[in-house]
């Protein structure tokens, strides 16, 4: 299955209204009662009541779709989780995850505007494969991690480049408002399989360009892991990492300007469309 969450109201480009759908084909059918994915999946019937699922229907095309979880209890990312970019930073390959977060009030939908913020010359593209959890779980084994994913999605983990390295901890470049789209759907284990191609192109020019199978750590892993430490609850989403092709790493630096366009595709699971304005 695919899940979105559409919204159904806006005003001054606000939503003020939203619920979950799935997608067959080129419609949208509602999920009755739920006002977006994330609240979906927190009841425990949520892939018999999304398949049974007969509400209003809209078209896709032209879809104004919301972050597919709009408000998570946790983001978690993993940085240094692809060969490829961890040689391009001149990192070593780590024995254990190395995990940040964001929150909330980062994420857009997957056809926003994505914030340049005045504060910040140095915004960079990072391509990420995003697991959402659909079933709670402390210190889960590997072997069972699967039984605890909803499904996968598209993310892209935008960084302000120049704060993220102010210190060594990264979070207050990673998590600014509106700079991260997620989406278009989630797209459930029986229709996705690992390894599909992931990329990244800035005005239509390939910058990042490599399968998922190149993480180092592996979504069960990173599932175990991540609950050993704290409970994973339906609607968290766990950022894989990104690939090698950052702007960061080129010499010279890119970095986004206003006007271009972001788009950002996993193979199976759908694309971002982002275009990059000066935030009001």
């Amino acid at each position: 299955m695919r899940l979105l969450t559409l919204r159904t109201q806006t005003s001054n480009g606000i939503s003020t209204n939203t619920v979950a759908v799935r997608q067959d084909g080129t419609t949208l059918t509602e999920i009755d009662g739920f006002t977006d994915v994330g609240a979906l999946l927190k009841d425990p019937a949520w892939e018999a009541i999304s398949k049974a699922a007969n509400g209003a229907t809209h078209p896709s095309e032209g879809a104004d779709l919301a972050a597919v979880i709009p408000a998570p209890g946790k983001i978690i990312c993993v940085g240094h989780n692809y060969r490829n970019h961890i040689k391009e930073m001149c990192r070593e390959v780590p024995e254990y995850p190395t995990l940040f977060a964001k929150y909330a009030e980062s994420l857009i939908g997957p056809n926003d505007d994505l914030a340049l913020p005045q504060e910040s010359d140095a915004v960079d593209w990072e391509a990420e494969l995003a697991v959402v959890i659909g079933k709670t779980g402390r210190r889960i084994a590997e072997a069972d991690a699967k039984d605890h994913i909803a499904g996968y999605a598209v993310l892209n983990d935008v960084s302000m480049r120049d704060y993220q390295f102010r210190t060594v901890q990264w979070l207050q470049g990673k998590t600014w408002e509106k700079s991260t789209p997620f989406g278009p759907a989630l797209v459930t284990q029986d229709e996705f399989s690992a390894g599909p191609l992931m990329t990244s192109a800035v005005d239509g020019e390939i910058q990042q360009q490599t399968p998922t199978s190149d993480l180092v750590f592996t979504p069960e892993f990173l599932v175990s892991y991540i609950s050993t430490i704290i409970t994973l609850n339906p609607g968290d989403v766990i950022a894989t990492g990104t690939p090698g092709g950052v702007g960061h790493a080129q010499d010279p630096k890119r970095y986004l300007q206003e006007g271009q366009l972001l788009v950002t595709t996993i193979e199976g699971l759908g694309q971002l469309t982002n275009r990059v304005v000066k935030e009001a």
